[in-house]
């Protein structure tokens, strides 16, 4: 792997986690924790999974930004997550990635979330 590579993978994470600093802290633990392991679980994927990973990351990265940025240019302070997934996407999804999913969406929407944080207020 290229140094050039690495750092591209360095940055595109740390922008990711800067831009999880606005959502609700209860999205926030959940996506920083999903991002930290599958950047962790891609560290040894082949040359073709490496940039398929990066396309979808950045398309996530860019999508994350724009979010944010409507949500200052409206100065309103709510920001909206997400982005419904096409149907025609899952079927470049391998089964442990469809499950995943599923993992994240019912961890995203149950009442009692796993992660139980507060604000810190000072």
């Amino acid at each position: 792997m290229s140094t050039t590579h690495v750092s591209k993978v360095c940055s595109l994470y740390k922008r990711i986690l800067v831009l999880h600093r606005f959502m609700p802290i209860h999205l926030r633990a959940l996506g920083d924790n999903y991002v930290k392991d599958e950047f962790r679980r891609h560290k040894t994927a082949s040359p073709e999974e490496a940039k398929s990973f990066m396309v979808e990351w950045e398309n996530y990265k860019d999508t994350l930004q724009s979010q944010v940025l409507d949500s200052v240019k409206e100065k309103n302070g709510a920001v909206k997550f997400g982005l419904n997934m096409m149907e025609d996407k899952l079927k470049d999804f391998q089964d442990e990635q469809i499950g995943q999913l599923y993992e994240l969406l019912l961890e995203s929407t149950k009442p009692n979330r796993q992660f139980d944080i507060q604000e810190d207020t000072k």
